[in-house]
């Protein structure tokens, strides 16, 4: 058994959407979604971004608490408060992660991308 495994993207099997880390005591899921519905508006994709990464999540035993860390990219900077308005209705509160919000540029249709790194629980 690898200490790593990978769900591949489809079309581009040099790039996975997960990613998981095993080590003795615990490991690390990462993972990036961007919304299925490219019609939505910036609150409408960031909440199906969040779908996408609850799926992953849960297909590996975890939840949002165990989020360490998230990485967003969107297209536009000003709607920082539209994308933290879902994100505060998504996250636990008090399970905050360290998290970082950039610009840039992403293929059409696309206005954020969400990159998360999730701990394992320590295993005895």
């Amino acid at each position: 058994m690898s200490d790593i495994t990978r769900l591949p993207v489809e079309d581009m099997p040099a790039k996975s959407r997960v990613a998981t880390y095993n080590f003795p005591g615990g490991g690390f899921l990462w993972c990036v979604a961007t919304a299925r519905d490219l019609t939505l508006d910036l609150p409408g994709q960031t909440a199906d971004a969040l779908a996408v990464i609850d799926t992953y999540l849960s297909d590996h035993g975890l939840d949002r608490t165990r989020i360490v860390k998230a990485e967003i990219v969107v297209t536009d900077h000003g709607r920082k408060p539209e994308f933290d308005a879902v994100w505060s209705a998504w996250m636990p509160a008090g399970y905050g992660p360290v998290r970082s919000f950039v610009q840039s540029v992403m293929p059409d249709g696309d206005l954020v991308e969400i990159i998360v790194t999730a701990a394992f629980p320590a295993t005895t």
